[in-house]
């Protein structure tokens, strides 16, 4: 790196203060924390992409993809339930949640169940989100470290404190439109790592000839997930299919992060083309940084000086990377192969990945602890007051998910591990019980309830004591314990019924016939790849 690298990494640094400063005029919890309600289809679906495209779509998915053992373009296999999930949650889900005007989306538990369910929920999210997003910063700064030689504590800082100046001071409009800056950023990176990438070995044909075959493989329909105790069952077609429907309907349509985006919108015609535009989109961005993956391991292979640059970073870093070769590939690849100027465009890249999960996660936490919890021993805050409490929790969501940064070489050995399982312990019970206060009319507070740590228990007791499951499967099965659960003990239990808010269904069908189509389409695809690449 030389000045010029340092220039445009101080200029992007510069210029998110100035987005905070632009979107600093918030009167309400409307305006803080949805944007106004006024956000148009567009920057909402390039915002929720840009933290999708975290530090694991930049630097570890192509790493899984062109390097780690037992790795490839099965990565793809995580996308396939996205528009099946996107179609479901159109039809069935979001017109009710955006229909009642809530801004912490667990808000609607309380109105159609009680508060227990409403705050057991919050709770979990708001535990596990700041612990995942603390982590996921720890790994970009000890990757910035690590290549860059920024001291550790530095990269933390920037990308921590950069961050919370703009979310305090804009809200939910300077995440979006931050987020929009750092997707356009992220996937230049992207474009620019695969043109480099296929230049350094010669072009397009030369690749096609050295790349490794066993990896070009995407689909197997052969894995059921059933048989996984040693790893060796995972992204077969129908777990990664039906695991995840169920898991990418929890997470865009009960994940705060997520759904903060979709009540944000200016109305439904804006969300049918948001929820159109996640599962559209997703997976052609997927392929491309899968596809620059596969070129830079092949590469890898090709090159003496690339794997031993990479070695010498690995084994000069290896306290606190060990176990984290293959995600080095990229980094190291960037600072070895592109020109000054650019590396600075690519090491913004990586700190934008950082900072667009960092953002999201620190305005969703803000809104769940005040609409859920602050709400409920102050409710007759003025609205200037509300935002000032907001823009305080958001600064306190902020430094516990740093902390949990700095003091995750302690526990990073287990946490990066079991991170997926643990949101895949709780997505479909979650899900389950939005399924049930919207789908379902005599279900209440107590099956719900139940339902809901059976469906828990049931999760944790596979993951204890039944290896053989592949986690994928949880999202589905503990889903549909909770399901089952609840409406035996609604049925056998006699309670009150509360009737929540008004139920809305999307009765269209052009969009869901356009996902339905694409999800054919993109499974065909992913069948016929190695006949592509060959």
């Amino acid at each position: 790196m030389n000045y010029l690298d340092y220039i445009l990494i101080i200029s992007y640094l510069i210029a998110f203060l100035g987005i905070g400063f632009f979107f600093k005029e918030n009167k309400n919890s409307g305006d803080y924390f949805l944007g106004g309600r006024s956000m148009s289809w567009l920057p909402l679906s390039l915002s929720t992409m840009a933290t999708q495209l975290s530090a694991i779509s930049f630097i570890s998915a192509p790493a899984f993809v062109g390097l780690k053992e037992g790795g490839g373009m099965q990565w793809l296999t995580y996308e396939f339930g996205v528009p099946l999930a996107m179609a479901f949650l159109l039809v069935a889900v979001i017109p009710s949640l955006y229909k009642s005007g809530i801004v912490s989306v667990y808000e609607y538990l309380e109105k159609r169940f009680d508060a227990s369910s409403r705050l057991l929920i919050s709770f979990v999210f708001q535990i596990s989100r700041s612990v995942a997003t603390g982590v996921m910063v720890y790994t970009m700064a000890l990757i910035l470290q690590a290549t860059i030689q920024v001291d550790f504590w530095i990269s933390v800082l920037l990308i921590g404190v950069i961050t919370l100046i703009y979310s305090f001071q804009g809200g939910m409009k300077a995440v979006i439109w931050g987020d929009v800056i750092q997707m356009i950023i992220l996937f230049s990176g992207i474009i620019i790592c695969l043109i480099y990438g296929i230049s350094e070995l010669g072009g397009f044909e030369n690749f096609l000839t050295n790349v490794d075959r066993s990896r070009i493989t995407a689909v197997d329909f052969n894995k059921w997930g059933f048989n996984n105790a040693n790893g060796e069952d995972e992204f077969g077609f129908w777990p990664m299919v039906i695991g995840g429907f169920f898991l990418y309907a929890s997470y865009y349509g009960t994940d705060q992060t997520q759904s903060q985006r979709l009540l944000s919108a200016k109305g439904m015609p804006t969300i049918k083309k948001l929820l159109l535009a996640n599962g559209l989109f997703r997976f052609p961005l997927t392929l491309t940084y899968c596809i620059m993956g596969l070129v830079l391991g092949t590469l890898l292979m090709q090159d003496v000086d690339f794997q031993q640059l990479l070695e010498s970073v690995y084994q000069t870093n290896i306290s606190s990377l060990e176990g984290k070769k293959a995600d080095l590939m990229v980094p190291v690849f960037i600072i070895k192969y592109l020109p000054n100027g650019i590396i600075g465009i690519l090491i913004v890249a990586i700190m934008s990945a950082a900072m667009s999960s960092l953002s999201s996660t620190v305005n969703s936490l803000s809104a769940v602890t005040m609409e859920d919890f602050v709400k409920r021993f102050k409710p007759n805050l003025k609205s200037t007051q509300y935002v000032s409490y907001s823009r305080l929790l958001s600064i306190f969501w902020g430094i516990v998910c740093l902390f949990f940064a700095f003091f995750a070489g302690n526990i990073e050995g287990t946490v990066i591990e079991v991170i997926n399982k643990i949101s895949s312990v709780f997505y479909g019970p979650i899900l389950a019980a939005f399924i049930l206060a919207i789908l379902t009319k005599k279900t209440h507070a107590l099956g719900a309830n139940i339902g809901i740590v059976l469906g828990v228990l049931f999760n944790i007791y596979l993951w204890l004591y039944v290896p053989q499951i592949f986690w994928f499967w949880w999202n589905a099965l503990g889903c549909l314990v909770t399901i089952i659960s609840a409406l035996v003990i609604s049925y056998t239990v006699k309670r009150n019924v509360n009737k929540g808010l008004e139920v809305i269904y999307y009765s269209g069908k052009k969009e869901i016939f356009i996902l339905v189509g694409f999800f054919v389409l993109i499974v065909v695809f992913s069948v016929y790849l190695p006949f592509f690449l060959s």
